[in-house]
């Protein structure tokens, strides 16, 4: 399959610009599973939820299509970054004790991928799939990031961008599910931090190369009031939408 590139030309802001996925929820991750052998974090970025792995497993194996982002991943002696694709690795057979997708389940095949996860998870293994939506930070920003969202790049979006509109619910999901508990991320940003997020958005690099100029112009005068003195650090919210599954029970 042609693998759908939106994120290599802007690595680096990737890698800069997003937020951190909470202690607590690999902790409970690293609670679900029976061994801690190796981990395969698929699509892994910039590396942040592997790097976050490497604190529980023996070994993790990060994979990314993107060379670029590979080599902005972030190093750490456990972790073997791979380019490689979620629907085909050189993953040994039955040897994974948990597979971990941040924010890039919807880009994958589903139905290779799911073939790649029952040939490379162990007899006992768990595949864990998240992503997050909107920043919740006060109402009056809130409301002009949702213009900025819907109404400014919204036609710029990938139509795979639905599935997290959708909390992943919709995601064909063929496992045993296994109950999580609510997860969310976390920071403190002014608001350079806050615009070069935006940025790193698939839609608003779209809307820039196609019609050669900034959206962000569109909001950012309306975003800077609601905002207050640029260097305030502002608190930001981030719900995580976690789906759990199990082979074992199939």
């Amino acid at each position: 399959m042609t693998f759908k590139d939106h994120f290599s030309h802007h690595a680096i802001d990737y890698a800069r610009y997003r937020p951190d996925y909470p202690a607590e929820l690999f902790e409970f991750l690293a609670s679900v599973v029976k061994q801690h052998d190796l981990a395969w974090d698929c699509g892994t970025g910039n590396g942040q939820a592997a790097l976050q792995l490497a604190g529980n497993f023996d070994r993790v194996i990060a994979t990314d299509p993107s060379e670029k982002q590979i080599q902005n991943a972030l190093p750490h002696e456990k972790i073997s970054y791979v380019v490689a694709t979620a629907e085909a690795t050189s993953i040994p057979a039955g040897s994974v004790d948990l597979i971990t997708v941040a924010q890039a389940l919807h880009w994958f095949d589903f139905e290779s991928f799911y073939r790649e996860v029952l040939r490379v998870l162990k007899p006992q293994g768990i595949l864990a799939v998240w992503c997050y939506g909107l920043t919740r930070i006060n109402p009056t920003v809130d409301g002009i990031v949702q213009h900025y969202y819907k109404d400014v790049i919204g036609p710029f979006w990938p139509p795979e961008r639905r599935y997290i509109d959708e909390e992943y619910r919709t995601v064909p999901f063929p496992f045993a599910e296994i109950p999580a508990p609510a997860f969310q991320m976390q920071a403190e940003w002014n608001l350079n931090d806050f615009t070069g997020y935006l940025r790193t958005w698939s839609a608003t690099q779209r809307f820039q190369k196609q019609l050669a100029q900034d959206p962000l112009d569109v909001i950012y005068s309306l975003l800077a009031k609601a905002w207050g003195p640029v260097d305030a650090r502002l608190a930001i919210r981030w719900p995580i939408y976690l789906r759990l599954g199990s082979v074992t029970a199939l």
